[in-house]
């Protein structure tokens, strides 16, 4: 059985081995193991902390219960930028008019910004690649969307979940080639490396500190802004489907779109069911593959089982791997339709 729990200390050796797999397409999972432990540190401490305001960091696991493997990661960050700075770019346009020569031109611009601070941010979404498919993509990606709406209190007012840019056919990024390497000179891999282990200060040094006028970028790279990589496709539309949408910012290192909502509004949020939790066998009427989550904090657990909308029932095994007993309450809601798994978000 496949269930989601938060992450603990004795999943270290698995979680390098996702942040090896993952090739460092994550800035949020470097292959760093001191990084990972503070991850891991970090979820535990939050579990603990009584101040609501205080920035926290969760990250869960899927696991199999049979074999102990870990399939995936995925996170939540309550509120980012308050304790270290969080970048993006802002796209914008610019006129420019000369009356003299009867000429107005429309110009796009790309500003450093850190507009997104203090947002709640999904982040850290990896699937190891022989596990892929859209239940488990969605379990994993979805099961946070069940916590936050038990746990809004600690959310901020705007939540946003960041894409990947769109890679060439030799796995380069068009708008690094374009830009980030003129100011940064050094290879993605080694930049996004240094943002995922918090050493960010070189960011504020070498960033452009003028706006770029978007004309000034190679064809490629002006295409490529504001779209996700293909491999990520059903990402932004799991993240459409709960509302999320594109605004004017973008990832500061390969020029992925941030898509952003008002917390409140996460269709999730408005499709849950809570119930209590009763054992019995499947009925005769129709059924459909839910996410179950129990009620917990510390102890939250989440999986996908097959229910009847009107009377949902669990078997003994599930309710187990959700550590809840009978009338136990309990969160419901049903699987979105989704056609192809991903890799990362």
């Amino acid at each position: 059985m496949l269930v989601i729990r938060p992450i603990d200390y004795h999943d270290l050796p698995a979680l390098e081995r996702l942040a090896v797999v993952s090739g460092g397409s994550l800035t949020t999972l470097p292959a760093h193991r001191e990084h990972l432990n503070d991850l891991i540190g970090a979820t535990r401490q939050s579990l603990r902390a009584e101040d609501e305001a205080h920035p926290r960091s969760f990250h869960f696991v899927l696991e199999n219960t049979e074999s102990r493997e870990l399939l995936g990661i995925s996170g939540i960050e309550t509120r980012i930028g308050v304790t270290s700075p969080f970048y993006s770019y802002r796209m914008a346009e610019f006129t420019h008019t000369s009356k003299q020569l009867q000429i107005r031109n429309t110009v796009g611009t790309l500003s450093i910004c850190q507009d997104l601070a203090g947002s709640s941010r999904l982040c850290t979404l990896f699937l190891a690649p022989e596990h892929r498919n859209a239940l488990n993509h969605q379990l994993l990606s979805r099961a946070r969307l069940l916590f936050m709406a038990l746990h809004r209190s600690l959310l901020a007012k705007r939540c946003i979940a960041e894409l990947q840019g769109v890679l060439d056919e030799e796995g380069k990024s068009p708008f690094w080639e374009s830009l980030g390497r003129h100011f940064f000179s050094m290879e993605l891999s080694r930049a996004t490396f240094l943002a995922g282990i918090n050493f960010k200060g070189f960011i504020a040094s070498l960033m452009p500190q003028q706006p770029i006028y978007i004309p000034l970028l190679g064809k490629t790279a002006q295409d490529s802004l504001g779209k996700p990589r293909s491999d990520i496709a059903s990402n932004k539309q799991l993240l459409e489907m709960e509302g999320f949408s594109f605004s004017d910012h973008i990832d500061i290192f390969d020029g992925g779109p941030t898509l952003e909502i008002d917390t409140d509004q996460i269709a999730t949020f408005q499709q849950i069911r809570r119930t209590t939790a009763s054992v019995g066998r499947h009925g005769s009427d129709e059924r459909v593959p839910s996410l179950v989550s129990n009620c917990g904090f510390s102890d939250y657990r989440c999986l996908i089982a097959t229910l009847s909308p009107l009377a949902p029932q669990l078997t003994t095994e599930q309710m187990a791997a959700l550590n809840i007993g009978p009338d136990d309450p309990i969160q419901i809601t049903p699987c979105h339709s989704l056609a192809a798994a991903t890799k990362t978000n």
